[in-house]
């Protein structure tokens, strides 16, 4: 099996190339996102023109900034930097009702501490755990496509709720590098074919994402995204250092394993059932930006993910599938997003408009890169 030369990723992957040295181009866009994403002096002067664009905008408003939070240390880092820039912030919670209890603990502590107030969109619980269903029925690898965007969505509305005009994401490409689209693909017409196929609820309480809403929020209101980790030397680990000594925050000891459901589809699901090791991504990030060597990545994954196997009892019994029927889920052929309705050919058609976007901070770079390129050899009912 082929490797990159430089950090982890393998052939295994969809789309990968190789340049003559062995190198993928994965790496190419980390270094072309790098550059473009300045740390160090230029960044702390960036993220000062960012807030003080986000307070000029924000005039006169009871907040300035949404912030999503999940309990995750991404998120939370995020409540405190908002207010290190003196920012006002609002959180944001999207419950999927599958949070963990160190979620729920974390996500109250860090707004007690900041005294930062909370608006949660709750979905109905017997829905969502139908869409989980739908998806594992599809034989797709998505299951985590609903979370994504329903997250995205609450966000937006928040913003247009209370008028404000910038969201902060806590994604890093240094620490969590750039998922594989064959790994994971998400949009609003997605969900809604998936769930007609194989769902048994309608999407009442789900906030889908649909395409002109997101035009308009995006737009029409000019509500931006922006990913200030982008402008910083970000450890995570000094992260969860200062998290937990300064607001009493607790580590759930693993990148996405705050939300059970989400625990199940990394450490479990994507392993299992597809091959997929998302431990590459994250290891191959740190490595591309010299926070860990590449031998290190190595002997990282050199032995198979640990999962625990009582959250695979959980989600067996949560979703009513029996030892047989989950084994038979487990087992259905592969399917991709490309053989369900989705909007893939639309974002290839409007590229131009989403590089407008993307230079606008109204979408993230790597959305523009993974969603509007045309994948070799793609066909079907996208």
């Amino acid at each position: 099996m082929r490797r990159c030369s430089r950090c982890l990723y393998d052939e295994t992957i969809a789309n990968i190339t190789f340049n003559g040295h062995g190198v993928c181009n994965y790496c190419g866009i980390h270094d072309v996102m790098d550059a473009e994403y300045p740390t160090g002096e230029q960044g702390k002067r960036q993220l000062q023109i960012m807030s003080e664009e986000i307070r000029a905008a924000g005039k006169g408003k009871a907040f300035d900034i949404i912030v999503g939070v999940s309990g995750g240390c991404d998120s939370s880092y995020l409540l405190y930097l908002a207010k290190q820039l003196g920012l006002r912030p609002l959180a944001v919670h999207f419950d999927n009702t599958w949070d963990s209890t160190i979620a729920v603990e974390n996500i109250s502590t860090m707004l007690r501490h900041l005294e930062i107030p909370l608006e949660t969109c709750v979905v109905d619980n017997k829905e969502y755990d139908d869409i989980y269903r739908s998806f594992l029925k599809s034989g797709v690898p998505d299951l985590e496509a609903p979370t994504d965007l329903g997250l995205a969505t609450t966000l937006y509305r928040a913003a247009e709720k209370h008028g404000i005009r910038h969201i902060f994401e806590g994604h890093s490409f240094r620490t969590e590098g750039i998922s594989p689209l064959s790994w994971l693909y998400f949009d609003g017409k997605y969900i809604e074919s998936i769930q007609k196929q194989f769902g048994s609820y309608p999407l009442k309480t789900f906030p889908n994402l649909w395409l002109w809403d997101f035009v308009r929020w995006v737009a029409v209101r000019g509500i931006k995204k922006l990913r200030p980790l982008y402008y910083m030397n970000y450890v995570k680990a000094d992260a969860i250092r200062l998290l937990t000594e300064k607001f009493e925050w607790r580590w759930y000891e693993g990148h996405h394993l705050e939300n059970r459901f989400t625990a199940f589809y990394h450490s479990y699901f994507l392993p299992r059932r597809f091959g997929f090791d998302g431990r590459l991504l994250g290891f191959s990030a740190l490595i591309r930006s010299g926070q860990i060597s590449r031998e290190q990545g190595l002997a990282l994954i050199r032995d198979s993910a640990p999962f625990d196997p009582e959250l695979v009892t959980m989600v067996k019994k949560r979703l009513g599938l029996t030892n047989e029927e989950f084994e038979r889920l487990m087992n259905l052929p592969k399917r991709t997003y490309r053989e369900f309705k989705t909007y893939k050919r639309t974002f290839e058609r409007l590229r131009w408009f989403f590089w407008l976007l993307y230079k606008t901070n109204r979408v993230p770079k790597s959305f523009y890169l993974k969603y509007t390129a045309r994948e070799p050899g793609a066909a079907g009912p996208r």
